[in-house]
């Protein structure tokens, strides 16, 4: 499957161990072996995608760092660890997908084809999971905040690294290199007589899936849905809580904001990573249909796996890198808010105490107010 996860970057297995070679002649190699308008179009999107991801997510970083010298925040802290995972992968997997679409073979040897399969992963692990990690510590921001702790987020960014790293072992056990058995002058990184049932190959392509796209993708939906409902559920019954029209207003506006957010990320998630999988699951169903498709559109849909490194700084920067002055006046309403519902009590991470009896302080505007 070109350029799959899993298997050789340029042609299937079948093809490569049992296309009958007759001479040594670089010009009877099948067009897969051959460098085409294929992976033309791979080096020039993954070049172009590159120079984007990489001004996005260093511009991020180096905001989020400054911004990490005067304050400390939990969204601040996911926020450096997931430009770091999309500059792993705009430095890693692109330069490498790049380079093996200009030799075609593999020419890095057997060490090389194992270390990279490894990284060719590992940065799209952490990415998903740290976009978990986000979403999941907003979720209890905002419907469960008197169960953060401070250092749950250092927790879930741990985990999600371990996770990230034992998902892409297994890379460097199924990838080697392997000489063709007729042209022995080519090389190629492949997967083959590693795993002999292809029925495996498929199990393990699905696990993949799982922990890369199908997680990831749900619980971004749930965390998300979670607390729309939750700001649309308190704005539809604001006097039973004891608002007062400021406050209804901010939480009208964080309701719609929610929603927009949620929108995005969700849709921006889907776009990113649905074409590279409708192609993969296709390749899994039905291969020779699959490999019967134009090498230019094969490839321009694995291309999407990377453009959600591309998107990432895009998306959570509008979100999270606030000029001050908008942060300083979206405080103040939150303040206005902390102060006028003092009976809104399920949301606050403050725990405050009155008269010997504590209750808990509502600002769902507050917490919202970041991805």
């Amino acid at each position: 499957m070109p350029n799959s996860l899993l298997n050789t970057g340029d042609d299937d297995r079948e093809k490569f161990i049992n296309w009958p070679y007759q001479n040594d002649s670089k010009s009877e190699l099948p067009m897969d072996m051959q460098f085409n308008s294929g992976h033309l179009l791979q080096i020039v999107v993954y070049s172009v995608l590159m120079v984007i991801s990489a001004i996005g997510n260093i511009t991020v970083l180096t905001l989020l760092i400054k911004r990490r010298m005067k304050s400390h925040s939990r969204i601040d802290m996911m926020l450096m660890h997931l430009a770091i995972a999309d500059l792993m992968v705009t430095f890693l997997m692109m330069p490498l997908e790049i380079a093996w679409a200009y030799t075609v073979r593999w020419m890095a040897g057997d060490i090389m084809c194992r270390l990279m399969a490894f990284f060719r992963t590992f940065g799209l692990y952490l990415s998903s999971f740290v976009l978990v990690c986000i979403s999941v510590d907003r979720y209890f921001a905002v419907l469960q905040p008197l169960k953060l702790s401070k250092s749950r987020g250092k927790i879930m960014i741990t985990i999600a690294w371990a996770l990230s790293f034992l998902c892409s072992v297994p890379q460097t056990i199924i990838f080697h290199v392997a000489h063709h058995p007729d042209v022995t002058w080519y090389e190629q990184c492949v997967t083959d007589n590693i795993i002999e049932n292809d029925n495996y190959i498929i199990v393990y392509n699905i696990i993949v899936m799982m922990f890369m796209y199908t997680f990831p993708l749900l619980t971004i939906i749930c965390s998300y849905g979670s607390i729309y409902m939750e700001i649309f559920r308190h704005t539809r019954r604001p006097n039973s809580e004891g608002f007062r029209r400021s406050s209804i207003d901010v939480l009208g506006r964080a309701k719609r904001r929610t929603l927009k957010m949620t929108i995005t990320i969700v849709m921006v998630f889907i776009v990113c990573w649905t074409p590279y999988y409708v192609m993969s699951i296709w390749y899994w169903l039905d291969k020779k249909s699959a490999s019967s498709v134009d090498q230019r559109v094969q490839k321009g849909l694995f291309l999407f796996a990377c453009t959600n490194s591309c998107m990432n700084p895009i998306v959570y920067g509008v979100y999270n890198i606030k000029i001050r002055k908008t942060r300083k006046t979206e405080t103040d309403q939150c303040s206005v808010v902390l102060r006028n519902t003092a009976k809104y009590t399920r949301h606050s991470e403050s725990l405050r105490s009155s008269n010997g009896r504590g209750h808990r302080t509502i600002s769902v505007a507050c917490d919202v107010k970041t991805i």
